[in-house]
């Protein structure tokens, strides 16, 4: 008997669970530094409060308020474009068409384009040339289209995946396009669709390059969306970098970063769920 092949597999097996717990150590590593040092000091005072003293004081009020409008504002600009933009790829456009390969090469050279780039085109457009200035709405635009490749290749291969048989079945009953768009495909796509939605939200909170051009450094409260803001990511990385002595209010703004991205992810999901079985429910 030949263990050639059982030994290929068990070495690849390894290899694969070894990858597995690699990741997962690292990630664990940073989360529990980031969980202990940020957590463990963390206050109420600390989240409804100013900042003082260059933020070596004092708490992230403003800075949280900023950076939930910012993150609004790029998912509501995104998340319509993003998700019509998906069914005119699936849906209406083959990918034997020019017109659809053209458009899906350009998202994913955009998806690769960094981020300072886009920082540069934000400030450049929206900031000089539509005279928005350094404002929380040229920040939330800036990332809507940092956030819009991902979010509509993702949908995209939602769509996609959605077995063909949906399609047929919906025809020969007669149903129209809007219909089985909305009672069928839709549904089915939705974990296409959330795997777009989390990793979009996750690169905008986590943003820092893009909102230094656009959204701005101002720490107070924003009175409107024509107002500065500064984003927590870029809280975070001027009082680590450019600030002596606030290294500990570092930690605690990255731990209520971390947080806030996982009630989004996990309210994204629930949502999507409670959704999906009011759809069947009602189907």
């Amino acid at each position: 008997m030949n263990k050639k092949p059982q030994l290929q597999d068990r070495f690849l097996t390894l290899l694969v669970y070894g990858s597995v717990i690699s990741v997962s150590w690292v990630l664990f590593l940073v989360l529990f530094d980031i969980c202990v040092t940020g957590g463990g000091s963390l206050n109420l005072e600390f989240l409804f409060s100013e900042p003082t003293s260059a933020g070596r004081t004092g708490g992230i009020a403003p800075i949280l308020m900023s950076t939930l409008f910012i993150l609004l504002i790029t998912m509501m600009v995104s998340l319509p474009l993003g998700l019509g933009s998906a069914i005119l790829l699936s849906e209406f456009s083959s990918e034997e068409k020019l017109f659809g390969r053209l458009v899906r090469r350009s998202l994913d050279v955009l998806a690769g384009v960094p981020s300072i780039c886009f920082g540069l085109f934000g400030n450049a457009f929206f900031c000089k040339r539509l005279g928005l200035g350094f404002s929380i709405l040229s920040g939330g635009l800036t990332l809507a289209c940092m956030v819009l490749p991902i979010l509509i290749r993702s949908t995209e291969e939602g769509f996609r995946s959605v077995p063909k048989e949906y399609r047929l079945s919906a025809a020969a009953l007669g149903l129209s396009r809007i219909s089985t768009l909305w009672h069928l495909l839709l549904p089915a796509a939705i974990p296409g669709f959330l795997v777009g939605f989390v990793l979009g939200v996750g690169r905008a909170l986590a943003e820092t390059a893009a909102l230094i051009f656009t959204s701005g450094y101002v720490d107070r409260f924003p009175r409107s969306l024509m107002d500065s803001g500064r984003a927590l990511s870029i809280h975070i990385y001027d009082l680590s970098m450019n600030i002596s002595g606030g290294d500990e209010n570092a930690y605690r703004s990255a731990f209520v970063l971390v947080v806030l991205l996982l009630v989004i992810n996990f309210s994204a999901s629930w949502v999507s769920e409670r959704w999906l079985k009011r759809k069947i429910v009602l189907s």
